[in-house]
């Protein structure tokens, strides 16, 4: 496998960095402490063109390989910012691109790829279901010409933000089921014409997150409004969350970069005692220690996210990615702010912040102890424990 990276993605990892350049740590900042979306940020984004890097040419985007997708968004947040305002435009659209009718992606992923139309927001978790996917009660049901919906959604990021919003219900009650991942469809929803049907509630969390809960009253849809086949939404739903956690796991490499940048710096800088903080090694040696195990989670990102490229399985390898981006994320985020000691939790320096976001990853978008009991099972065969 090789190693290293090509000329044109380090050419996307300058371009990217760049245009993050421009908006600094204290634009991110000003965000945080507004509780506002960075509207200026996913716009300059959008007209780059990287929001559209994943979608193929003919629709407007510009075909890239899903570890193109990764860097991007991994300088992102190794500027400093939060790519998390961008990543589900990404890859929220892989659903239609990999299921939806021709006449489907005609009509929606050039309007993705140009920005005209966000579709941010996924409604899959509900409050009773938590990760149990297959236990969600939120029903479709026929009726002639589409189905009527009637259920509730939690950690819906980016509602607020999106014209559509790509929902997965239950067609078929679970206990009809003879496979107990049929039964399971996608529908994509327009926010607008669905009116007063579709109810969102906006969930305070201790970061800048834009979550919602959704409440969901006889929402009326069409036969149009349906992905691919009936009953088939479950499998759909595979094919996004791979690509999401390779995205995911590159946002948490990225703010990994960032802590340990940040705390090596400092450490090197902060003189106390008469000597560098950087000189003692109950601070050098966990930046270190996080620095490496970054660059293993980097190694297993780029396997993985080059499997998917290729089209070969690899749920269990996205799913390692995430788990080991997250925890070394979460590691350099510790050891950053251990190293800037009281000054950590002041704004000013920014390591509160992004301490904030990276803890976020290692629950969502899939618990790492999920991800720990499906690697047990599917990768090395053990009884499966939920």
């Amino acid at each position: 496998m090789d190693l290293e990276y090509t000329d044109t993605q380090n050419e996307i990892r300058a371009s990217v960095r760049k245009l993050c350049n421009s908006f600094g740590a204290d634009y991110w900042r000003d965000c945080d402490d507004r509780g506002a979306y960075p509207e200026e940020f996913v716009v300059a984004m959008t007209e780059a063109g990287w929001l559209a890097a994943l979608i193929p040419e003919e629709y407007g985007g510009s075909e890239l390989g899903v570890l193109d997708g990764c860097l991007i968004l991994e300088e992102i947040n190794r500027s400093g910012g939060n790519g998390a305002a961008c990543h589900a435009q990404m890859y929220t659209m892989a659903s239609i691109l990999n299921h939806g009718s021709e006449a489907q992606k005609r009509k929606y992923l050039p309007r993705v790829a140009d920005g005209s139309l966000r579709l941010q927001a996924f409604g899959v978790t509900e409050p009773d279901a938590g990760s149990n996917t297959l236990k969600i009660k939120t029903f479709a049901r026929k009726v002639p010409g589409g189905y009527v919906i009637n259920g509730q959604k939690i950690w819906t990021s980016r509602y607020m933000q999106s014209h559509m919003y790509l929902l997965i219900t239950r067609t078929t009650p679970f206990d009809e089921v003879k496979k107990k991942t049929d039964g399971l469809s996608l529908f994509l929803v327009d926010i607008a014409k669905a009116g007063k049907s579709l109810q969102a509630t906006p969930i305070k969390t201790m970061l800048n997150h834009h979550t919602n809960q959704v409440f969901i009253d006889n929402l009326e849809v069409t036969d149009d409004d349906l992905i691919g086949e009936e009953g088939k939404g479950f499998y759909y739903l595979v094919d996004s969350l791979n690509s999401e956690r390779l995205l995911v796991a590159s946002e948490a490499i990225g703010d990994g970069k960032w802590f340990t940048e940040q705390s090596s710096r400092y450490a090197t800088d902060r003189v106390v005692f008469d000597r560098q903080i950087g000189a003692n090694q109950g601070i050098q040696f966990p930046i270190a220690k996080a620095y490496m195990n970054l660059q293993a989670a980097e190694l297993m990102r780029n396997r993985a996210a080059r499997m998917f490229d290729q089209k070969l399985p690899c749920g269990t390898e996205t799913s390692i990615a995430k788990y080991l981006a997250t925890e070394a994320s979460w590691e350099a985020a510790e050891a950053c702010m251990t190293t800037f000691g009281g000054f950590g939790v002041a704004s000013e320096y920014h390591v509160e912040r992004k301490w904030k976001e990276a803890r976020l990853f290692r629950t969502a978008p899939l618990s790492n102890n999920l991800i720990l009991a499906q690697v047990a099972e599917r990768g090395l065969g053990m009884p499966r424990s939920y």
